[in-house]
């Protein structure tokens, strides 16, 4: 399941937007009928993970924590907490609520971006802020890119 692109929705008055017709294919493609919403840790964006998808991410960080640290048991139950689980209407929409509209400092516009096997939403208030600026990232990938190659 590979999410692609970059499009560009409004939400309406009472929250909902519909999810760009061609991430609805990729779900559509593979059997996924639920989606999960959260807010991104790092950065203010909401991400939507196909539920296949955030079950292998609960699991991956479950494995990594002790049910016996309580560290571990807050990290766990912070990451948890604050989710929504999605199901698309018949027409492809959903509701974002309020308080994540808020967490993402979203207003009407916003942007869908492509993440491999989960999707980013962003206020499009300001378009080029999920982005770096053009020389940052090819000398950013050029780095990454002639490290992995020297390592291989």
């Amino acid at each position: 399941m590979r999410f692609l692109g970059s499009i560009e929705a409004k939400a309406d008055a009472k929250g909902r937007v519909f999810l760009p017709a061609s991430f609805r294919k990729v779900l559509q493609a593979a059997g996924e009928e639920r989606l999960v919403m959260r807010k991104d840790v790092f950065q203010s964006c909401l991400v939507l993970y196909p539920e296949s998808v955030w079950n292998v991410q609960l699991d991956e960080l479950r494995s990594r924590l002790s049910r016996w640290n309580k560290d571990h048991q807050r990290i766990f139950r912070q990451f948890v907490s604050d989710v929504e689980l999605l199901t698309l209407d018949g027409n492809g929409r959903f509701l974002i609520p309020r308080r994540y509209m808020k967490m993402a400092c979203i207003n009407q516009a916003v942007k869908f971006i492509g993440m491999d096997d989960t999707i980013e939403i962003w206020s499009n208030d300001e378009p080029d802020v999920p982005f770096m600026n053009p020389d940052e990232f090819s000398s950013a990938l050029e780095e990454i890119m002639q490290t992995k190659t020297e390592n291989d």
